[in-house]
């Protein structure tokens, strides 16, 4: 079953642009926080950007490694992160979390509070 399914990575060349897709199935009271999170080899899980929904408004939150390179959206179905400048460092397996508590500027890079992960798309930045 899909409940969270990431796509859109691939490789690029430094300077370029991807647009990562987290698709979902999840009912809506179990998305009311969704984030990207990315690892790279030998390096910790780190969150990238998170959207909060509540009472139909959002609100993102974004690491500030970042914050104006990439743009997190969604819509009821499907999460996404636009992701421009790309640099190697960026490179890294991405994957999509989510939960049905509502997460914060402090919380929401806590991996550990998120019930739901996707099984992760690669970007390679070269």
């Amino acid at each position: 079953h899909v409940q969270l399914v990431e796509s859109g990575g691939g490789s690029v060349l430094a300077g370029g642009s991807l647009t990562l897709s987290c698709a979902t199935d999840l009912q809506p009271y179990s998305t009311n926080c969704m984030t990207w999170f990315r690892q790279a080899p030998g390096k910790e899980l780190e969150g990238v950007a998170s959207i909060k929904t509540r009472d139909g408004l959002r609100e993102s939150y974004y690491n500030e490694m970042v914050r104006d390179r990439f743009i997190i959206s969604r819509n009821k179905n499907t999460l996404f992160l636009h992701m421009r400048s790309l640099k190697p460092d960026d490179s890294a397996k991405y994957y999509c979390a989510s939960d049905g508590r509502f997460c914060g500027s402090e919380s929401w890079p806590d991996r550990s509070r998120y019930a739901y992960w996707g099984q992760g798309t690669q970007v390679t930045v070269s």
